[in-house]
């Protein structure tokens, strides 16, 4: 046995906030706690994919949907993913289900995170096109409260922020472990504006946009849900514009938020999770998970779960390179890395 665990010193594992950053015993390792988090939005997914509706011509012709509007160089590989999915709707949908279901396992698996992460970017960009139209970011139609730039996006956006390296720097936020705070930052303030961005395109500013949206989520929603969307689109009806404006200065300020002194900084992220949860709520109903043909549930949950990877966290007490043994009569539960 080791003089540091003879004294009763443990190294800080692996997960702490950076090289050499001390925590205390049996504390979490809260990008550990995120993972666990993006593992179960997999397997959520993985979940809805085994629903029945999804070995149906349904699920072919809702990806094939996700080609109107877009490019013809983006539309036509959609069109060719849908027909094939529907002439081997159930073998092709028994592996995308499977797969998802893999990548939650193996992001749950700490042996095999790494790979599972990896594996989850790969698959994320491939569903973002074939299965989403790129978030329909090339269409009219993109909007921040319909899901835009795209669920699936975040997903290998969080992964690389997730990522199981340390710069060898105690970060300000469990985002900036893997990348830097600079990097971290930047990813953050661009999909922020650009969720503002879409807000404010001219079909989003229309009188009734906001409200046609809202509402047409209700359909084949529980009673509750239903009435939940009805409400919320009477409550912008006519107001495209000052709604459209509202919510793109929000996004702005939450995009911004990360360059400001914590105390700022936690505020606008307390903001981006209301905001993340009321498009999850209103605009995207849960991702239509209820009505049994969601496949995901949509942006709103992501977008919560990834301001937590940038909340400010305690610096990190750095302990010497060498620890001595305890002296007799010392406090034992120390801990140093």
């Amino acid at each position: 046995m080791s003089e540091i665990a003879a004294a009763g010193v443990r190294p800080a594992w692996r997960g702490g906030l950076g090289a050499g950053a001390a925590v205390s015993r049996g504390a979490p390792d809260v990008r550990r706690l995120l993972q666990l988090a993006l593992a179960g939005i997999w397997l959520l997914d993985a979940v809805l994919q085994y629903q029945a509706f999804m070995f149906s011509k349904g699920f072919s012709q809702m990806l094939a949907g996700t080609a109107s509007g877009n490019p013809g160089v983006v539309a036509s590989p959609i069109t060719w993913n849908a027909t094939l999915i529907d002439h081997h709707a159930v073998l092709l949908n028994t592996a995308f289900a499977t797969i998802q279901l893999l990548l939650a396992i193996g992001i749950a698996w700490r042996p095999t995170v790494r790979l599972a992460l990896a594996a989850s970017i790969a698959w994320a960009i491939g569903v973002w096109w074939f299965g989403e139209g790129l978030g329909m970011v090339l269409t009219p139609s993109a909007s921040p409260v319909n899901g835009a730039p795209g669920a699936v996006i975040i997903y290998a956006l969080l992964a690389v922020l997730l990522w199981p390296a340390d710069r060898g720097t105690p970060a300000p936020f469990t985002a900036a472990r893997a990348v830097g705070a600079p990097v971290a930052r930047a990813l953050w303030l661009m999909l922020w504006l650009s969720l503002a961005y879409f807000a404010l395109l001219p079909g989003n500013r229309a009188p009734q946009a906001l409200h046609d949206m809202i509402a047409g989520m209700g359909n084949g929603e529980p009673g509750w849900l239903a009435a939940l969307d009805r409400n919320a689109a009477a409550l912008v009806a006519h107001q495209g514009l000052a709604a459209s404006i509202v919510l793109a200065a929000a996004l702005v300020i939450i995009a911004v938020g990360v360059y400001l002194p914590i105390p700022a900084a936690k505020g606008t992220l307390v903001l981006a999770i209301v905001v993340a949860a009321v498009i999850w709520v209103f605009g995207e109903a849960f991702g239509t998970i209820l009505t049994g043909g969601g496949t995901d549930p949509n942006s709103g949950l992501l977008l919560a779960l990834l301001a937590l990877t940038y909340w400010p966290v305690r610096a990190a007490v750095t302990a010497p390179a060498h620890t001595a043994p305890a002296p007799a009569g010392a406090n034992e539960g120390t801990t140093a890395s």
